[in-house]
């Protein structure tokens, strides 16, 4: 409540900004800035060359016209209305139920919302509300792919109370982008803005529907750019304390000028409302996807093949390095792009194409919006000198997290499945493979369903292929490494 109470105070102190001026219409002079404000405002009109070097005025900001941009643009905000069945419960109550549903994402964003069950076991009906926008007058809009996970019925509504069936053009998990289209025409559309000529402290204003409730306005400010976020590899997103709720998902994020920067994805919380912190999909990011998906269904998007950190104080001077600006090298994955590059588990990536690294994120960002095939330089800092590698991308598995991949069943005995983004961020991990079914050796030696793989025999793991890599030279023990609410554990395996 006190962090509540300090919000609100600040919106009383800026409204009372508006009355302070200091002679110009482009500035202001801070009320606190002097002990005796009068006096010094006497004393800089009479002897102006005599008032001390310091700065006490901030060029004036004009509020956004919020009014005109919901006026113009929030008729081409939609609600995306889903229905389908889903599998949710506990992996103990059958054979087919995956983890718990209090771990399960899709169940906390449409929690509370109407039609959506409490408390359901196995396959159960579900309906789900988000948000969406119209990107043209031909009835393609964009939204979050988990808007539609596991839909089996889309329907859309305008702000005109039309509705529409909608299909699905595609989706694609590693962006959290979803197409959809409906039969119509001369639609209005958003306008698309410039997410790297946005600032930090910039006005933005968000439009969804927040647990049901449609074409909500929710404002606030870029509190941050090109935020990484735990298991999530590629988004540069946006990060704003402009209110989103669950249901604002999908919806545009709007900068000063009512063109679109970004789509609402992401909230941080402990409560599951908002609590200050949302993030935003960068719209360019999102139109690139959309263009792929328009155009082939699906979307490639490339892979380097290391697993990567970001470095400490300590670590950079340990390395030879002045500030701890790049991304460390610690694992190179077999036949990746990087071990046919030949970098080397130490190397630290400070640049590509000439571009500052300054975080691990950089790195994945860069890769995961490049196309399989492109050609990279990296400058790589080893054994204290810069040097540059040049490596050609290699295409990233899928990890839509509808098909399984079967690691060998019935000798390992496993089904896994790639993690999705938020159950990686749930985590704290940033790989990993969630066991859906096991049987075998892996059920023997306690393996369960809702068990995270995060190494096999200390290598980390991350798709199926890479147990396959060790299960062709026919080992007869393995070790898994585990993560099973939030504890690691090595389980032997016996499979010879």
């Amino acid at each position: 409540m006190k962090r509540t109470s300090i919000a609100m105070a600040s919106l009383l102190v800026v409204a009372g900004l508006a009355g302070f001026t200091a002679g110009s219409a482009d500035a202001f002079t801070l009320p606190w800035a002097h002990k005796d404000t009068a006096a010094s405002t006497s004393t800089a009109a009479a002897t102006p060359t005599a008032a001390p070097a310091r700065i006490d005025t901030l060029p004036a900001a004009a509020l956004p016209n919020y009014r005109a941009i919901v006026k113009a643009y929030g008729p081409a905000v939609v609600g995306v209305t889903v229905s389908g069945m889903r599998q949710v419960g506990n992996a103990d109550d059958d054979d087919d139920n995956g983890p718990s549903i209090d771990d399960d994402p899709f169940f906390r964003f449409f929690r509370g919302l109407p039609g959506f069950p409490m408390q359901p076991h196995g396959r159960v009906p579900f309906r789900g509300q988000g948000s969406g926008f119209i990107v043209s007058a031909d009835g393609t809009i964009l939204t979050n792919a988990h808007v539609v996970r596991d839909a089996k019925q889309v329907t859309v509504k305008l702000s005109d109370r039309r509705e529409f069936s909608a299909k699905v053009l595609g989706s694609d998990t590693a962006t959290d982008i979803a197409v959809l289209k409906i039969d119509a025409k001369n639609l209005p559309t958003v306008a698309l803005g410039d997410p790297k000529a946005v600032q930090v402290g910039d006005w933005v204003l968000a439009i969804g529907a927040p647990y049901g409730f449609e074409e909500t306005a929710t404002q606030g400010i870029v509190s941050a750019k090109g935020r990484s976020l735990p298991g999530d590899s590629v988004v540069p997103f946006i990060q704003t304390d402009a209110a989103v709720n669950p249901g604002n998902s999908g919806g545009p994020l709007f900068d000063a000028t009512g063109r679109v920067i970004g789509i609402n994805a992401e909230i941080y919380s402990q409560s599951g409302g908002f609590q200050g912190l949302a993030f935003a999909i960068p719209i360019d990011v999102a139109m690139r996807v959309k263009d792929q998906i328009v155009a082939h269904g699906h979307v490639d998007h490339a892979r380097l093949g290391v697993v990567l950190q970001d470095l400490s104080a300590p670590l950079a001077e340990s390395f030879g390095l002045g500030a701890p600006d790049g991304a460390l090298v610690s694992t190179i994955a077999p036949n990746s792009a990087a071990a046919k590059a030949e970098l080397k588990p130490g190397d630290v990536i400070t640049a590509i194409d000439g571009e500052p690294v300054q975080t691990a994120g950089d790195v994945s960002q860069k890769v995961g919006m490049a196309a399989p095939g492109d050609r990279l330089t990296l400058t790589v800092w080893r054994d204290k000198a810069q040097r540059e590698v040049k490596v050609t991308l290699g295409k990233a598995e899928a990890a839509s997290g509808s098909p399984v991949a079967k690691a060998e069943p019935g000798t390992l005995g496993l089904t896994v499945r790639p993690l999705q983004r938020d159950e990686m961020r749930r985590a704290g991990i940033d790989h990993g493979l969630l066991v859906e079914r096991t049987g075998g050796a892996a059920a023997q030696a306690g393996i369960r369903p809702g068990d995270v793989l995060l190494s096999l025999n200390g290598k980390p793991v991350s798709n199926a292929d890479q147990i396959r890599d060790v299960l062709k030279h026919k080992p007869k023990h393995v070790a898994l490494l585990i993560d099973r609410d939030g504890q690691r554990i090595f389980v032997p395996v016996d499979i010879g």
